[in-house]
């Protein structure tokens, strides 16, 4: 049984740096790409970043870049979205997705598993 649990979302001033983290069980880590995506109040669930099974390859939605970063730690079937400059607009719950295919992909449709999600707040 596939399981993907994610942490660290909370409620964060405008400014702040938020770490969350996804850790898998249930399969084969190292040979799945990995993924975070977002759902705000009353919004269609969008893409965020990236993660190629080696760590080599990563992709961001241009409202991050730069300000979120993605990583992996295969050993420990965990990967990684660090927050840093939040803004009220990254509230929303993220979700860590876990997908077979091969290559980068921002089509929520890619991914096979998915974890229930950790809520972010960013007051202003």
């Amino acid at each position: 049984q596939v399981q993907l649990v994610e942490s660290g979302g909370g409620l964060v001033q405008a400014g702040g740096s938020l770490r969350l983290s996804c850790v898998a069980s249930g399969l084969s880590f190292s040979a799945y790409s990995m993924a975070w995506f977002r759902q705000a109040p009353g919004k269609e669930r969008e893409f965020v970043a990236a993660i190629k099974w080696s760590g080599g390859r990563t992709d961001y939605a241009d409202s991050v870049k730069g300000r979120f970063t993605i990583s992996r730690d295969n050993a420990k079937n965990t990967v990684y979205l660090q927050m840093n400059s939040l803004n009220a607009e990254d509230t929303a719950v993220y979700y860590c997705a876990a997908g077979a295919a091969a290559g980068l992909h921002r089509n929520s449709q890619m991914y096979n598993h998915w974890g229930q999600g950790t809520q972010v707040t960013v007051s202003s």
